[in-house]
């Protein structure tokens, strides 16, 4: 189904001006103006499901984090397309983020997302990898040599860490998923959001928004209070398990999308981030 027929279905008998938003890489986006209001309609794109994305638990995700006054109006879900409401506003640049005021604020936002109700789904960042190297295997890409050095590292990271309390989180915290508005930032893009370590989404953000060493202090600053060595390095190990799943979701895009985007060099840049 198209943008235009999901408008026709979503708001019978009214006129809806559609406009493409740019900047997505796995789903199609448009603003929909309907009677004076503003909405965003999301189609999700081709076998997103092999990502590991469950739309039912995107579009609860989506609700909890609205009712919390992190992420914009929930609206409707049609034929796994999530409409909510078009926040005013613009991306928060990343060199705003991270002024201490903000990165104070972005730490509030997260925290009442993991402190909030749990989400339906989960998100394990050691299982998604290896799940990302089975779906790309099926659709006949090449494993990157990379990923068994990666892997190692990984596994690693895991026995080092032990068991962990899973909480809700939002495990995709782009600079382009921060949205200004007049009522303070809210958080877009739920597609990835379940029950995982809050150390990923500390860890996430604070490599999509390259915060340098001090501005790292600041997010766990403001997120915990007092600092101990124990959460610094609990977030270093994350930051390589941030940039080894984009990787991985990189690979596996090689093999499923359909959209005119060079995963290959995605992949790439982030193995080497990762390992380096």
């Amino acid at each position: 189904m198209n943008a235009e027929e999901l408008a026709a279905r979503i708001w019978p008998g009214e006129k809806v001006d559609l406009e493409r938003l740019g900047g997505g890489i796995t789903n199609h986006n448009f603003v929909a103006r309907v009677n004076g209001e503003a909405y965003v309609l999301r189609i999700a794109g081709t076998d997103t499901e092999l990502l590991g994305i469950d739309r039912t638990a995107e579009h609860a995700a989506a609700k909890i984090a609205a009712d919390l006054g992190v992420g914009p109006e929930v609206v409707d879900f049609v034929e796994g397309s999530l409409v909510t409401r078009f926040v005013e506003g613009g991306v928060v640049p990343l060199e705003e983020l991270r002024r201490p005021e903000r990165l104070r604020e972005a730490a509030g936002l997260l925290r009442r997302v993991h402190e909030g109700p749990d989400f339906p789904a989960k998100f394990d960042s050691f299982r998604v990898v290896e799940i990302y190297r089975w779906r790309a295997e099926e659709h006949g890409v090449r494993i990157p040599p990379a990923y068994d050095d990666a892997k190692a590292r990984a596994d690693e990271i895991e026995q080092a860490l032990g068991p962990r309390r899973e909480q809700p989180c939002h495990n995709d915290l782009l600079n382009a998923n921060f949205i200004g508005s007049p009522e303070g930032i809210r958080i877009v893009d739920w597609e990835y959001a379940g029950m995982g370590d809050p150390f990923f989404d500390l860890a996430n953000f604070s490599v999509n928004h390259e915060l340098t060493e001090q501005e790292v202090e600041t997010l766990l600053a403001a997120y915990f209070g007092e600092v101990t060595d124990e959460q610094r390095e609990h977030l270093r190990a994350m930051r390589f398990m941030s940039d080894f799943r984009e990787a991985m979701w990189g690979v596996v895009q090689q093999g499923i999308s359909e959209l005119d985007f060079d995963f290959v060099d995605y992949a790439s840049k982030h193995f080497e981030r990762a390992l380096a």
